[in-house]
């Protein structure tokens, strides 16, 4: 019986390495020249820090670019609010979505179940197993799931027949 699995993973390599391109850029411009930017990752948050709105908007492009460039999809991310922090600086909190959630899972296994496509969908921790009688299903339930409107970037893998 083939079955793949539906994820959703950032790899945490290329986040460090899009972070440390910025980190090198910010320490390299003139308009950042004195300032106290900083750009730090601990496991599924990254910590931006910047001296007013201006520089935090800066940052903030500089990031999306560097991810962009290492094709790590941006809809992984979730921007927090910016807030203030000691010495008149200002903080945001970046944090790194991974897995499926809870409802992106039942959004999926609904729509599997809506479209009549003979597909299994079972949840299994922070990934989907989708598994069918033939090949086919199982593409036909990925080209369903690309349709969905979910702003999570999903990985197909583990397609075994």
């Amino acid at each position: 019986m083939p079955s793949m699995d539906v994820v959703s993973k950032t790899d945490l390599a290329e986040v460090d390495n899009a972070i440390q391109g910025a980190t090198r850029e910010i320490t390299t411009r003139f308009d950042f020249k004195g300032s106290k930017c900083t750009v730090e990752r601990t496991d599924a948050t990254i910590l931006v820090t910047a001296d007013d709105d201006l520089k935090l908007k800066q940052v903030d492009e500089l990031i999306r670019g560097y991810l962009a460039r290492r094709k790590i999809d941006g809809g992984a991310f979730d921007f927090g609010k910016p807030e203030k922090a000691s010495g008149n600086t200002i903080r945001q909190t970046i944090t790194i979505k991974q897995g499926v959630d809870r409802e992106v899972a039942q959004k999926i296994i609904k729509a599997a179940k809506g479209s009549k496509l003979k597909v299994q969908v079972a949840i299994q921790g922070d990934e989907l197993r989708v598994s069918g009688k033939k090949r086919d299903d199982l593409q036909a339930a990925i080209a369903l799931v690309k349709d969905l409107d979910i702003e999570l970037p999903l990985q197909f893998v583990n397609f075994r027949d």
